[in-house]
């Protein structure tokens, strides 16, 4: 039963298809998003294979093809593409789609919050390491995009977030529940969404906020590159 590996194919077939879609013609920003993918893919598998090996969480192999890449399960690679994939997809298809920045008035207050509230829950939880480790370093990517964005970003992220919800709890939902993915409670807070750890909410807005940084910056650039191109 190669369950993570349809979940999988289920996560990026309809958004893939749909890249072509002519309002948003999302094929036309492969090139700033496949780079932001890569770099998000190589900081996550790294942390995955050492909290692996460590036993934070690991894989149910009957629901796996068995082929593996630095003691990851295929589907686990898989994963850091897909979904990243998917919630660009969506990021950009709301921006389409809907003109206003609905939460742009209260994205720096969000941000602030995580900030502050995130690394004191860490504090007071040192020992459990996903908890720590997840929610530090969401706080510190708030800082580093605040820095370098501002919030010009940050509305449509938070909303783009929300919505991407939706997904993410039927497809975790699914990874948990079976489980195809386990977890040591020891290393977490023990707080669950039925079966989702509340850790994987941040994680998942973790990998999104990297994603969508490296592809703003990167889109940026090449505007940047065209104009001075054209003015040229």
């Amino acid at each position: 039963m190669y369950i993570y590996l349809y979940l999988n194919i289920f996560t990026i077939l309809f958004p893939l298809l749909l890249s072509f879609d002519k309002k948003v013609a999302f094929y036309r920003n492969w090139p700033a998003l496949l780079p932001a993918i890569v770099v998000n893919a190589v900081l996550f598998i790294v942390w995955d294979v050492q909290f692996t090996e460590q036993g934070i969480w690991g894989f149910n192999e009957e629901y796996l093809t068995g082929i593996y890449f630095w003691n990851l399960p295929l589907e686990e690679i898989l994963f850091f593409i897909t979904v990243p994939y998917a919630c660009v997809f969506i990021y950009d298809v709301l921006n389409a789609y809907i003109t206003k920045d609905l939460l742009q008035p209260y994205a720096k207050t969000i941000a602030l919050g995580l900030i502050i509230v995130l690394p004191t829950i860490a504090v007071f939880n040192m020992g459990r390491w996903y908890t720590v480790i997840t929610f530090m370093l969401l706080a510190f990517l708030h800082l580093v995009h605040l820095r370098f964005f501002n919030t010009r970003y940050l509305g449509r992220f938070y909303l783009a977030y929300l919505v991407h919800l939706v997904p993410f709890l039927l497809v975790n939902g699914v990874l948990t529940y079976l489980p195809v993915v386990w977890y040591n409670d020891n290393y977490n807070l023990g707080f669950r969404l039925i079966s989702i750890p509340v850790e994987d909410t941040m994680y998942s807005m973790l990998m999104l906020l990297l994603t969508i940084s490296v592809y703003e910056a990167l889109r940026e650039k090449f505007s940047i590159k065209q104009y001075q191109t054209s003015v040229v």
